[in-house]
């Protein structure tokens, strides 16, 4: 009995680091990413709308339910290249796959697209 309890300060200290560890991390990528965006030129280029999907989180907290729920478009630019970015939930129901236009982005931040 004496054992669990000299063993579960070291259990709690290990999962408090690594949980703490894991939030700075998600921070400094999300900065990293930001700065990355920041310093990047601002494009327009032709593009396509290849796919949309959009992903679901579900958070139960209280007895209460919160759902949050992320877009993500893929765009096909005229070298065969394709890339996913996030978008607004009203901009992503505006494009359909197949849509033609002017894609305007900054690192991985959508900034627009303009149909033709």
């Amino acid at each position: 009995m004496g054992f669990m309890f000299s063993v579960f300060p070291i259990i709690f200290t290990v999962m408090f680091v690594f949980v703490f560890g894991m939030i700075i991390m998600t921070f400094a990528r999300s900065i990293k990413e930001e700065h990355k965006n920041n310093n990047s030129p601002r494009l327009t280029v032709p593009a396509t709308v290849i796919a949309k999907r959009d992903q679901v989180s579900v958070h139960h907290h209280d007895h209460h339910r919160h759902t949050n729920t992320r877009y993500f478009v893929t765009f096909e630019v005229e070298s065969g290249d394709r890339m996913e970015l996030q978008t607004s939930g009203p901009e992503y129901g505006m494009l359909i796959e197949g849509d033609r236009g002017e894609l305007t982005f900054q690192g991985t931040r959508f900034l627009g697209f303009d149909r033709v």
